[in-house]
């Protein structure tokens, strides 16, 4: 780890001292034509390639020096711009094809490593929403417990509902199996509910309680306990 740091740490100076980072974030800026979304985006696609050869912290102490102060240039706050990278940085370990995490487990467990990496993925495809939500509006930072309690307790509830319709339409269960139909609905509905905004989180939060309902009131014991066993 000291010597990682190390090097991360020539690096860091490298860039900083020639001026490179400032013009690396103006170029993902103008990439993105100053839209923060796609900056945020492109910021997670260069914190991967990143990842794919570097550890967690030599990937956030580089990214830091590359793709902050981009973010922060938008108008991100800097506890979240930092934060944006470090999730990322973590969540580098189970991003195919070099996921290291779940390589590890399927080593220690005799598993197939390819399958074991992609169903460790698949898993945790909703994780990698949760740096937007407190990225893409001021509202998000009751996430990180930067706000008003009031902020805070509204952020923190839509954000779970919008992992949980995240998780429930990638993995394909709520309450039973769910239909391709239900799982777009679901999809659709978490991902609005990353923006703070009233009318979003009730159209979304109003769709996942649909879906829920319906499902309530189709399912069967039958078929949960056929499609727990099924995915077992």
């Amino acid at each position: 780890m000291a010597v990682t740091c190390a090097v991360a740490g020539i690096v860091v100076g490298v860039i900083t001292l020639t001026g490179l980072g400032l013009k690396l974030s103006g170029i993902i800026v103008d990439l993105a034509g100053g839209h923060l979304l796609l900056t945020l985006v492109y910021s997670g696609v260069a914190l991967w390639i990143l990842g794919l050869a570097l550890p967690i912290t030599a990937t956030y102490i580089i990214a830091a020096a590359i793709i902050a102060p981009a973010l922060i240039k938008l108008g991100v706050h800097e506890l979240a711009a930092h934060m944006f990278i470090f999730y990322y940085a973590i969540l580098s370990e189970v991003s195919p094809p070099v996921g290291l995490s779940p390589l590890a487990a399927s080593a220690l467990t005799g598993g197939n490593a390819f399958r074991t990496m992609m169903m460790a993925w698949k898993y945790t495809l909703p994780a990698f929403v949760v740096p937007f939500m407190f990225t893409v509006h001021p509202d998000g930072m009751g996430l990180l417990l930067h706000a008003p309690l009031p902020v805070v307790l509204k952020t923190v509830l839509t954000a779970l509902l919008g992992l949980t319709a995240l998780a429930a339409g990638v993995n394909g269960w709520l309450l039973r199996e769910a239909t391709w139909a239900e799982r777009a609905v679901l999809v659709a509905a978490g991902l609005l509910l990353i923006y703070p905004s009233l009318a979003l989180d009730a159209v979304a939060g109003g769709a996942v309680l649909l879906v829920g309902v319906f499902q309530w009131l189709t399912r069967t014991p039958a078929a949960g306990v056929g499609g727990l066993e099924r995915r077992g």
